[in-house]
């Protein structure tokens, strides 16, 4: 069980571990009910190979309330990691387990070298980029029409050097 993370409420409940091919089929249901077009199956099995893939369960019945998915990018030097993809069940929100499925993630990034995190979000996606603000990701730059629908992406960015 990890720390909880300051100002998450119920995340002393949660425990937060690798995700196990049987996870599968619940961590898809739970990308499918947070967004429009979600990440198909095969995604989630080549993500098994990713050194980010952790979930978060509750403790008590070992139900999975959400996941995160990060991998490292190298950068002349100055590896990057990268936050491909986090979701929180829609009834587990709120909760202060997306801040420790994030803080787990940078956490562990930071220990396989990385300098620096980055992440996109859609520019409408008002809660998911407080959140990100909220643990200290910056701003970097726009993207016009990053997503498939044409919606444009903020590129996000976390510096390990000064936190």
């Amino acid at each position: 069980m990890i720390d909880p993370v300051d100002g998450a409420s119920q995340a002393d409940e949660i425990t937060i571990r690798a995700v196990e091919r049987a996870d599968l089929l619940e961590i898809l249901r739970i990308e499918r009910a947070s967004f429009e077009n979600p990440w198909p199956y095969q995604a989630f099995i080549s993500a098994l190979d990713d050194p980010v893939f952790l979930a978060a369960t509750a403790t008590e019945t070992a139900k999975i309330h959400g996941y995160v998915i990060g991998d490292i990018m190298p950068n002349h030097g100055r590896d990057r990691g990268h936050i491909k993809d986090l979701a929180v069940s829609p009834s587990a929100r709120r909760n202060g387990i997306g801040q420790t499925l994030l803080w787990t993630a940078i956490r562990q990034l930071a220990t396989t070298g990385a300098v620096t995190v980055k992440l996109e979000v859609r520019a409408g996606n008002t809660p998911a980029q407080s959140l990100y603000e909220a643990v200290g990701f910056e701003v970097s730059r726009r993207v016009p029409r990053y997503y498939n629908d044409g919606e444009d992406a903020l590129i996000l960015v976390f510096d390990l050097q000064s936190s």
